[in-house]
């Protein structure tokens, strides 16, 4: 049984997202002194970054994650709730930080998805996307 929460993964998909779920990462590493890991999976045979160029939003996600003391973690895996789970054991993750998922259905909604596939309780920080519309003001 762990003590205390310190280890925070962000879960980042497209580059005009990903700086606000970086952001409350670095929040609660703030509040708790822990370690921040900031991770883009993506399924094998798609481009990471979908339109973007790649190296310029590989780049920028780089230079966010740095800015807010978080590592980086790019992977091409064929099953990408299998490769955060894997990456949320081996680092010891106690909060999960993710992004609003719109997708009505269970099987679709990514979030309900890696919850179970977890085998250990963690926290899960929805952001919801009306926060970037509050932030933006």
């Amino acid at each position: 049984m762990r003590k205390t929460v310190k280890n925070i993964m962000v879960c980042v998909t497209q580059q005009k997202s990903c700086e606000r779920l970086i952001r409350r990462g670095a929040e609660i590493k703030k509040q708790l002194n822990g370690e921040l890991h900031v991770i883009h999976v993506v399924k094998e045979g798609w481009k990471y970054f979908g339109k973007l160029k790649e190296s310029d939003a590989l780049e920028y996600l780089f230079d966010k994650s740095k800015s807010y003391g978080a590592d980086l973690t790019v992977i091409k895996a064929p099953d990408i709730e299998e490769t955060l789970r894997n990456f949320a054991e081996k680092n010891n993750i106690d909060i999960i930080v993710m992004g609003e998922s719109f997708e009505k259905s269970e099987q679709q909604n990514m979030i309900k998805r890696l919850k179970n596939k977890l085998s250990y309780e963690v926290i899960i920080d929805v952001v919801p996307l009306e926060e970037v519309n509050e932030q933006a003001v």
